[in-house]
């Protein structure tokens, strides 16, 4: 028995062995998650364990909750919406914040700079895209008459046919409309100087110098008619004779009083036309359709088209003492 019990107690220990081994194989290469679970603390959460594990030398381009919770070396203005673009990584040169004007914004909001009204000139140098306007109708030459094509001169007094030819001769000098002159020396006059001119150069010696003074001196002289119709055949202009003079208000703002700013001389009906005319220093009137400017003849109108529509003819009178 002794021998069988020896044999049997080796044959145990050859079966015994293969297992332990096996076992301490089994254990040794165990999974290193269920042995790292034993001997360490749990992490935080499994991407910070993969992070530390795996550091990476450069931030990562993708903007999350927990990026933005962790401080960023790069300054605030340069960080990253969640909502932005995550491909997209700003240049230090052009700043998402604050971003560059554009070279269309130098004429309105960026630096606004008040330009004078451009003429029309101008504005076709400034806009060459688009088709050259139109100029207007340049303004024709001084218009003049002979009085003997005037229908009542050769019925009028000496005096005023004397009148009429100073005024028709002052036509022919190519004058222009000059404000504050009275003396055609100038070059021009404007409408009350050419009424002060004529009538003082046919001797009279108390000839106001200004429109509104020479319709006071008309209206103090008991002559003047005055004139609400705006029509060339009303009872109101039957009284109207060659050499009266005519007034005008609103033709400019004035702080004068009687507030009358534009006066002329009536010539009387033109023999071929049977047109009322007048004569004066005027700029923007017209004659026969055309504007002129200066001294010239005029179609007599109560109503101008071109001049503001505050214009109203209101009356005429005969010249005192004359």
């Amino acid at each position: 028995m002794g021998p069988l019990l020896r044999k049997a107690a080796v044959i145990g220990l050859l079966l015994a062995l293969p297992c332990t081994v096996f076992a301490k194989i089994h254990h040794r290469f165990a999974d290193p998650d269920d042995t790292s679970d034993d001997s360490s603390a749990p992490s935080p959460t499994p991407s910070h364990h993969h992070r530390h594990r795996h550091p990476s030398p450069t931030p990562s381009p993708s903007a999350s909750p927990a990026d933005d919770e962790t401080p960023s070396p790069t300054p605030r203005h340069k960080r990253i919406s969640p909502d932005s673009d995550a491909d997209v990584t700003p240049t230090p040169h052009r700043k998402k914040h604050y971003p560059a004007v554009q070279p269309d914004d130098d004429s309105s909001a960026a630096r606004p700079v008040t330009k004078p009204t451009p003429s029309p000139d101008e504005s076709d140098d400034t806009n060459p895209p688009y088709p050259t306007p139109k100029p207007h109708p340049s303004i024709a030459p001084n218009a003049t008459i002979d009085s003997s094509q005037l229908q009542e001169f050769s019925h009028q007094p000496e005096k005023i046919r004397t009148l009429i030819e100073s005024t028709l001769d002052l036509t022919r000098q190519n004058l222009t409309y000059t404000f504050s002159s009275a003396d055609p020396a100038n070059g021009g006059m404007d409408c009350s100087g050419f009424v002060y001119y004529v009538l003082t150069e046919t001797g009279l010696k108390d000839v106001p110098r200004d429109a509104s003074g020479q319709y006071s001196w008309v209206r103090k002289s008991g002559n003047f008619r005055a004139v609400i119709s705006r029509r060339l055949d009303g009872f109101e202009l039957n009284e109207l004779r060659p050499g009266d003079l005519l007034f005008w208000s609103g033709t400019y703002k004035t702080d004068r009083d009687p507030p009358v700013t534009h006066t002329m001389i009536y010539l009387g009906r033109e023999k071929d036309t049977g047109n009322r005319v007048m004569v004066g220093s005027c700029d923007g009137r017209s004659y026969q359709g055309l504007q002129r400017w200066g001294v010239s003849v005029f179609d007599f109108k109560p109503v101008n088209p071109s001049s503001p529509s505050s214009t109203q003819f209101i009356g005429y009178g005969a010249i005192p003492r004359f």
